[in-house]
């Protein structure tokens, strides 16, 4: 048994690695750059966790996905393999503690958000750490032809400046042939090396539907399903929409989007997980990481703005590799609200100098200033205090941040978090001369470890159940104590940050290259074209265009797609018709046994004798002496 195997069956119970897994740890061990594609629910992640586990050294993962990295490093804790995560939301001082313990080799796994590799603090203790491993998730990202490129990830190449021994493995689950390129060139990959899993999945059914009452429909498809399924939409309001109007149907249905509370979306997430709830009706904010083996179908009410985005969602259907089914519900209108996108995807250059200048005053941020800063952002009440659309604001900031002015991160909830900052003796000697506040001390002493070494989450909902006290006076307890500096306290909040990646320029000096602005319109162009090319066709099948969509040339088809069934149906129609033709032919001249006519007949016996049995069940034939049977 390899070292590998050993890790796999120790940490995760598993006695073989999936197709391709291995592959790619046996080429990281080489110190080798290594790209893997593997689809939705592959196995990505064990490519990484295996070989680090395996060596001596620290593993630096990269991801976009805040909330999937702390599933991860949930995930392995909960195994016993000390991982911890640094992301724009966390205080300076979290961040040192996190880098230290990365420092004294304290870490197996360090999750790290693209923008903060850019921070001096993280450079300066890097060059000090024993990495043996950098991982990229979601490498699409570094790509400007990526259908999510991320300009953040440009900023990856300068761990391998600071780590230039150090191998890279990229990994993504959708990249097209140029993409692939894009994604080596751009990591500094020596030598192009690249492992790829088929994107066939052959017990997934690609249904496309042109409906007019997608509610209708939906309801139809779940009725006949009635397996575990996702509903993916496009708005916040449909999400609950579509729920609602599944429910008054007799559906077990929750609907989750980013603008609900975590506790919210944990909850439903569960639910949806156990079974107790069949249907989740969803915004693209559901799924990532969501590993969920049997889930039946999954529905999309809209078309989705890319292939790339849909063959993710829809790949989340069928991972336990029985027979499962990816619909899609399309309508006339939903093309033309699909090729406005472009429109309030790309606003006027103008319009972004605008959102760009708006942005420094909202924060007052100084001409010259601000590199690096992070600011709480609330576009709700930016959009409000500058009268602009909500989705050319959106648009304009995703644009100033592929041309590397600032970032905007996604929209996070962040737990309160407290870290005793005076030595035991001193908090001893500190609760004898407090008394109010001796009790909470020693509740929180109870409930929470860790609380002197680390920043830890605490949750004053609990705390506030257990002491039977309203909330709002124990955040007054923390103030107090983070007042007499006994802890640092960072309290909740939810919110979105914008960084400033570069001092705040005039507008004279904002410019936009090709790169950013024109080339990546045509190529949104591109790819809304490609997706309603695909709702559209009935010509070609539905998974052998996906499959040369991501490069697979040649893609055999699938036999199982609503194309293809059509195909099927229309051949079938034209060789009953030959065989009635031919049955009738021979039946004019004389009648005949059915041993004659198989005897004779072109066509397979199987087939003849059903035609022969629907053409007497239709009154075409009869049974005449000697049993024989003659025409009507």
């Amino acid at each position: 048994m390899s070292v590998y195997h050993k890790v796999l069956k120790k940490y995760w119970g598993y006695d073989e690695f999936r197709p391709l897994q291995e592959d790619i740890i046996l080429s990281v061990a080489e110190s080798r750059d290594t790209l893997g594609l593997m689809p939705t629910g592959g196995g990505k992640s064990l490519t990484f966790q295996v070989p680090t586990l395996a060596m001596d050294g620290l593993c630096i993962v990269v991801s976009p996905l805040v909330a999937l990295m702390k599933d991860q490093v949930l995930n392995l804790k909960e195994k016993g393999i000390k991982a911890e995560l640094i992301y724009s939301g966390l205080t300076r001082d979290e961040i040192e503690l996190i880098l230290n313990k990365c420092l004294y080799g304290q870490n197996k796994f360090l999750y790290i958000s693209p923008e903060r590799i850019s921070t001096s603090i993280f450079q300066e203790k890097l060059q000090s750490m024993n990495v043996c491993l950098i991982a990229i998730d979601e490498s699409h990202c570094i790509s400007q032809w990526g259908y999510d490129f991320r300009p953040s990830y440009l900023k990856i190449i300068k761990l391998r400046e600071l780590l230039p021994d150090v191998p890279v493995l990229a990994l993504t689950a959708t990249a097209t042939p140029e993409v692939v390129d894009d994604i080596q060139d751009r990591l500094g990959f020596e030598k192009k090396n690249v492992f790829r899993k088929s994107f066939e999945r052959p017990n997934l059914s690609y249904i496309v539907r042109n409906v007019e009452d997608k509610n209708r429909y939906l309801l139809k498809i779940l009725r006949k399903q009635k397996g575990s399924s996702v509903v993916y939409v496009r708005s916040r309001k449909k999400c609950k929409e579509v729920a609602e109007f599944l429910k008054l149907n007799q559906v077990k249905a929750e609907y989750y989007h980013a603008g609900l509370d975590n506790a919210v979306k944990d909850m439903r997430q569960e639910r949806w997980r156990d079974g107790q709830v069949q249907v989740m009706v969803a915004t693209n904010a559901f799924g990532m990481g969501i590993d969920k083996a049997d889930v039946r179908t999954v529905v999309h009410m809209d078309l989705p703005d890319t292939l790339e985005a849909y063959f993710q969602e829809a790949g989340r259907a069928g991972r336990d590799g029985k027979r499962a089914y990816a619909v899609m519900l399309f309508s006339n209108p939903d093309k033309v609200q699909l090729l406005k996108r472009i429109k309030t995807s790309f606003p006027e250059i103008e319009t972004i100098k605008r959102v760009y200048q708006a942005v420094g005053n909202f924060l007052q941020v100084a001409e010259g200033a601000g590199k690096d800063a992070v600011f709480d952002f609330n576009l709700a009440l930016f959009c409000q205090n500058f009268k602009f659309n909500v989705l050319q604001a959106f648009s304009s900031l995703k644009i100033l941040q592929r041309a590397g002015y600032l970032e905007l991160t996604d929209d996070l909830e962040h737990a309160t978090k407290i870290h005793f900052v005076v030595r035991r003796d001193d908090l001893y000697r500190y609760q004898l001369e407090n008394q109010q506040q001796d009790d909470f001390i020693k509740l929180l002493l109870r409930t929470y470890t860790g609380l002197f070494t680390d920043f830890v989450s605490v949750n004053l909902d609990t705390l506030a159940y257990r002491k039977k006290v309203d909330v709002k006076l124990l955040i007054d307890n923390l103030k107090d104590l983070s007042q007499h500096g006994i802890i640092k306290y960072i309290p909740r909040k939810k919110t979105p940050f914008i960084i400033f990646t570069q001092e705040r320029l005039p507008l004279k000096y904002l410019t936009f290259s090709k790169e950013v602005y024109q080339f990546r319109k045509e190529n949104l162009e591109e790819k809304i074209n490609a997706v309603i090319s695909y709702a559209e066709s009935t010509e070609v099948c539905r998974s052998k265009f996906l499959l040369e969509y991501f490069g697979q040339l040649n893609a055999p088809v699938c036999g199982e797609c609503d194309v293809c069934k059509e195909k099927d149906g229309e051949i079938e129609s034209k060789i009953y018709q030959a065989i009635q033709t031919e049955v009738k032919t021979f039946l004019t001249e004389e009648e005949s046994s059915v041993y004659e006519l198989v005897e004779t007949s072109q066509y397979p016996e199987k087939k003849l004798l059903e035609v022969i049995r629907i053409m007497m069940d239709n009154g075409e034939l009869k049974m005449v002496k000697d049993d024989k049977i003659g025409l009507a």
